[in-house]
């Protein structure tokens, strides 16, 4: 059994809370943050041990009535790993907290790969995080790449792969802050920064990527094109996609039209918040021409990467040294059949 802390409660922060909560081999020790309001406040309902990033965090804390266990610093002493969750450029301040106690830690994708040395996907390079002292799990976007292409090179039918992706503007709870309205807005370069960002975690693939950001908040949406090394048929490219747990064929006429359906799908199959921790992709909509395949799927941006973040505490703390043996773990207790 492994302690571990998470620092920074937000959108992925308390979805990892939850998910390492129903591990058998691993414990929340608590969560640390700066908020003193209903989000932290919820963890508070869940019996989460709270602590305080600063000493005027702590404060406000105890003004609203949140019992501190402590500092940043005295749950650092307690865990094993720390999972830092906060928002993008705010981890890599905390880092030189961690390197410096001398403990293990992982960073969301919002983060440089350069922060740690080494970016994680589970299906990809388990086997290399095992007992690193670092890692940082790719974003949501780059994760749904590693997956889909992955499954396609592990069939040997890889050559290079093109993609368009549609970005949602904002994360659902803020929509009221921010994000755009009535437009689109396409990312300069191409390409865009998902691409290099695979290529972080493979750098033998072949990839090009170009972004849109659109004005809907639920999800993003994927185009793909790949050349394959060989002509192949349609069965034998969706059997390359079954060897992923992670990624869920979705039928276009049985109703599953849109983000908005699919979210509906998840939030009645009784999953927290409605996630969706697979890539849903639509098999009816998958092409195959020759050596061409065109592919379209869903990613839910709030989601992806947790199960990602449970298997990277495993590898990191070496509780499971088998990387396939650790995601059928994380998938069962999540739900993910």
């Amino acid at each position: 059994m492994k302690n571990v802390g998470l620092v920074g409660y937000g959108v992925i922060g308390k979805r990892v809370a939850d998910a390492i909560n129903v591990q058998d081999d691993m414990d929340l020790v608590g969560v640390c943050d700066v908020i003193n309001d209903w989000r932290i406040q919820n963890a508070v309902r869940k019996e989460y041990d709270i602590y305080a990033a600063t000493a005027e965090a702590e404060k406000q804390m105890k003004a609203s009535g949140i019992s501190v266990k402590g500092s940043l610093q005295d749950l650092l002493d307690k865990v094993d790993l720390v999972v830092d969750c906060t928002p993008k450029n705010i981890a890599a301040k905390n880092v030189e907290i961690y390197k410096k106690q001398g403990i293990k830690f992982i960073v969301q994708g919002g983060e440089k790969h350069q922060t740690t040395g080494h970016s994680f996907s589970a299906e990809n390079n388990y086997k290399s995080a095992v007992n690193l002292d670092a890692t940082r799990v790719v974003s949501c976007n780059t994760t749904s790449i590693l997956r889909t292409l992955t499954a396609l090179k592990r069939a040997d039918l890889l050559d290079y792969a093109r993609g368009t992706l549609l970005r949602r503007a904002t994360d659902p709870w803020e929509s009221h802050l921010g994000g755009i309205m009535n437009t689109m807005v396409p990312e300069k370069d191409i390409p865009s920064h998902q691409g290099p960002d695979a290529q972080s975690v493979d750098p033998d693939l072949d990839v090009i990527t170009a972004a849109v950001k659109v004005p809907e908040t639920l999800s993003h949406m994927h185009y793909w094109n790949v050349k394959l090394k060989k002509q192949a048929t349609k069965e034998e490219v969706l059997n390359a996609f079954k060897t992923s747990t992670r990624i869920k064929l979705i039928h276009y006429d049985q109703g599953l039209v849109s983000n908005n359906t699919i979210k509906e799908m998840y939030l009645d199959m009784g999953r927290p918040w409605g996630d969706m921790y697979e890539v849903a992709l639509w098999e009816d909509m998958l092409k195959v021409v020759g050596d061409e395949l065109f592919y379209a799927y869903v990613v839910d941006n709030q989601a992806i990467v947790i199960p990602e973040t449970i298997d990277a505490i495993r590898a990191l703390t070496g509780i499971e040294t088998d990387g396939a043996k650790s995601i059928s773990k994380t998938n069962k207790s999540l739900g993910i059949n």
